[in-house]
């Protein structure tokens, strides 16, 4: 997976004529991390990753759908089929239940975070990007912006992302929840 995605987003880079310097002064994100990264010389943790996505304008689950090798969306995606990616270092594993799909503007995703994982995000992929965060399992902490949520199983957060997020797992139990991404 981490030389597929390298290879995608050197693709992309390739795409707009950026060099690795253009693309770090516009992603934050060093130029040697993103030489690296396109190399698969390392594997991507989320936070950096979402940013990649935001300046190419695209959500994690799209960019990830794009380097699996599925030549045609598929209207039933089975479990087995359902593309996995984990950043071990920060405890979390990401689902991608619904992939997008042409003609579609949500996705489905089913996330992970082991109790005192913390995953901040300094940009949206979108601006204005539509989430419905609904937690299956354990205890999950989302902040928007400047405001916290505190959510326990069963409950759900509404919001449109515009600015910095966090999730974040209290614990004692690791957390499992479903995120609704509707594009603007």
């Amino acid at each position: 997976m981490d030389v597929r995605l390298g290879a995608r987003l050197a693709e992309l880079r390739a795409e707009r004529g950026w060099s690795l310097g253009e693309l770090a002064e516009r992603s934050g994100v060093s130029r040697s991390t993103l030489s690296r990264a396109e190399r698969a010389e390392i594997s991507l943790t989320a936070s950096l990753l979402n940013r990649l996505c935001a300046v190419h304008g695209r959500t994690m689950s799209r960019l990830l759908s794009e380097v699996e090798a599925e030549a045609e969306p598929v209207p039933l995606v089975r479990a087995a089929d359902q593309a996995v990616w984990e950043d071990r270092a920060a405890g979390f594993v990401r689902r991608s239940v619904s992939p997008p799909h042409a003609g579609l503007r949500g996705e489905l995703v089913e996330g992970r975070l082991v109790a005192g994982a913390d995953i901040a995000y300094d940009r949206p992929p979108v601006p204005g990007l539509e989430q419905h965060i609904w937690v299956l399992d354990g205890r999950l902490e989302v902040t928007d912006r400047d405001t916290a949520h505190r959510l326990d199983s069963g409950d759900c957060l509404r919001l449109r992302v515009w600015g910095p997020t966090r999730f974040r797992c209290p614990g004692p139990q690791d957390a499992r929840y479903a995120l609704a991404v509707v594009l603007p």
